[in-house]
């Protein structure tokens, strides 16, 4: 061997000898997403037309050589905040132009363009949605991704995600395959039947699998290639659609029972064959199906329901930041009086985690769950919700109050919102009824008998145009000594003399990207409800005493990804604390235990990922 290779060796060595070095005084840890050199299998304009791989004019002059690009760019260099800078510059000139007529909504001109820029640079689409979360987080996820579901057919360009149809049974195990990525981290799965409160839009509904998955790489980190939007389309029963020649899915009505469970089944069992952990997000399913496939497939799959669950812990939290703000300790939720407005997967979602939290706070006996029932009032489409009721939805059942006990209070099977708001005089009045404009001026009228110091009002229905309320109406009746809450963006309303009504959006992307995010870098393999109390426990801590006495109950969205990263390590904790942590990548479940809550804290932060363009190597197979 030459006294050059020999000098080449030893330099060689010595490199591989400090980096492990370095690494050992890091700990095995400090798995830092983003900043590895990425292998890439294709140069030229291949590359540039690739969103995962494409930095146009960011590419360095070292790189367009190495990748074929020289010549097939303009010439100046610019970093990434330079073409972020260039990006918003265009975004506001061109809003207003990208409308295609004036039903075209501005917000949706705003899908639009950041959608074209998703298309062509992934990373920079990423880096530009965490830069500004606050305003474009609306556009992206709700209320403007049930206008993009809605309007899906027209607005389809490149395909995202995949779908899996009944006409695929017997195929579902191959077809997982097709899809590029040998790593999946996390799955958003609908069936169209139920997004937000807009209905069965069949098809459409990947939309919202698309969006929810944008904020859990904006939001957690988690590495955009290793995430899969999915629509599983068992056709639909709007008749509207089925009658639309330019409808993309399965022009027939839905498939029931058996035959719906087979289709979910192979589509579970396929996913988790490729990808053993990864983790499924069920997403707008009908209540019908959502409470029936949550428990078929809990116990034996990394899984959660957002609706059911998701909704359910950023309301918990809120009732306990109402608590907070009516400057009492969390340990009194079990004492308020609360209505609720809908009784549909998330209306039973939240009831069932709220009885459970009070129960919890009462010593878990049997006496302390019959105690947490009483405090809940539920009204549906038919009225208050009695055991004197014909054909009871069973999830509703434990919740329909004894008829004896209503006719003591004046009120029977069937009475209207305004007359069980006027008897009961509760604490929290909490809407999840999808029916817009439900908490009208006689029902806010009626809150004003709350025994209350400070009655809430929680309008948490999707899109906007659903919610039961506005921040407006509420506080123009109920004046500035309430809490607000709402599932979709309401701006601050000015009270006057320097007073000023906060509008809180109690929207689910405070916890499902922390929740998910936690599962993940804890490696247990089923969520369990204590891993979700803690996530929501977590969310209702996070605000300070004075922040919660000025009635500011939930985070501004400016806060994301901290928000995300602290609810993953509280996740992460219940997980070691039930153990069920099973460890992830380097960290196992011993090295897991081992950390201190800082430590805990800088694990999570190590293991989300960044938008930074990677250094890429190419590398011809």
């Amino acid at each position: 061997m030459g006294i050059g290779n020999k000098l080449r060796l030893s330099s060689s060595l010595s490199r591989m000898l400090h980096r492990r070095i370095l690494y050992s005084s890091a700990r095995s840890f400090t798995t830092t997403e983003g900043h590895r050199p990425t292998i890439v299998h294709k140069r030229s304009l291949d590359i540039l037309h690739d969103p995962w791989f494409n930095k146009g004019t960011a590419f360095t002059m070292t790189e367009r050589d190495r990748l074929d690009l020289r010549g097939l760019l303009p010439p100046n260099v610019m970093d990434s905040d330079q073409q972020i800078t260039r990006f918003m510059t265009d975004l506001k000139r061109l809003e207003e132009q990208a409308r295609d007529g004036p039903s075209d909504p501005n917000a949706l001109a705003k899908w639009r363009i950041l959608n074209r820029l998703h298309d062509r640079n992934e990373t920079m689409y990423y880096k530009v949605l965490i830069a500004n979360i606050e305003e474009y987080a609306p556009i992206v996820y709700t209320p403007t991704v049930g206008l993009v579901c809605q309007n899906y057919s027209g607005l389809f360009r490149r395909p995202r995600g995949m779908y899996f149809s009944s006409e695929d049974r017997g195929e579902m195990m191959s077809m997982v395959y097709n899809w590029p990525a040998e790593q999946v981290d996390m799955i958003v799965v609908t069936d169209g039947s139920r997004i937000l409160g807009l209905g069965d839009l069949g098809i459409h509904g990947i939309g919202i699998s698309v969006g929810k998955l944008d904020l859990y790489v904006a939001a957690a980190g988690i590495n955009p290639q290793r995430v899969l939007p999915v629509m599983i389309d068992v056709g639909t029963n709007n008749e509207k659609l089925l009658k639309n020649p330019l409808y993309l899915g399965l022009q027939q009505h839905r498939l029931e029972n058996d035959e719906y469970i087979e289709v979910i089944d192979e589509f579970m069992e396929a996913v988790f064959t490729r990808w053993p952990h990864v983790i499924v997000q069920f997403e707008d399913f009908q209540s019908k199906w959502a409470f029936k496939l949550l428990q078929r497939y809990r116990n034996s799959y990394r899984m959660f329901n957002d609706d059911v669950q998701g909704t359910a812990g950023v309301a918990i939290a809120g009732l306990l930041g109402a608590v907070r703000a009516q400057g009492r300790p969390m340990i009194d939720f079990p004492k308020m009086k609360i209505v609720v407005a809908g009784a549909g997967s998330a209306g039973i979602g939240v009831l069932n985690a709220a009885r459970k939290t009070m129960a919890r706070m009462l010593g878990n006996t049997e006496t302390a769950f019959d105690s947490a029932q009483s405090q809940f009032w539920v009204v549906d489409a038919q009225g208050l919700i009695t055991e004197g009721r014909e054909d009871i939805d069973p999830e509703a059942k434990p919740f329909a109050r004894k008829t004896k006990e209503m006719e003591r209070q004046g009120l029977k099977e069937g009475a209207s919102l305004v007359e069980v708001v006027r008897e009961v005089k509760p604490d929290v009045l909490l809407g999840l009824s999808a029916v817009g404009g439900l908490f009208s001026k006689e029902v806010l009228e009626a809150m004003k008998g709350s025994t209350s110091t400070r009655p809430a009002i929680f309008a948490m229905s999707n899109p906007t145009k659903n919610a039961e309320c506005t921040a407006q109406e509420a506080f123009s009746i109920l004046g500035d000594n309430m809490i607000f809450a709402s599932g979709s963006p309401f701006k601050n309303v000015d009270l006057g003399n320097g007073n000023v009504g906060h509008c809180n959006q109690g929207n689910n992307m405070y916890l499902f990207p922390g929740i998910g995010l936690g599962i993940l870098l804890s490696g247990t393999p089923i969520v369990s409800d204590g891993m979700l109390q803690a996530a929501a426990e977590c969310l209702a801590a996070y605000m300070s005493e004075e922040e919660v006495l000025k009635g500011i109950i939930y985070p501004p969205i400016s806060r994301i990804r901290d928000i995300t990263k602290r609810i993953a390590a509280a996740v992460i904790k219940e997980a070691i604390e039930e153990e069920l942590a099973c460890g992830y990548r380097e960290m196992d479940a011993r090295e897991l235990q081992k950390l201190n809550e800082d430590g805990l804290m800088q694990y999570v932060e190590n293991n989300m990922w960044s938008p930074e363009y990677p250094t890429l190597v190419y590398r011809d197979d």
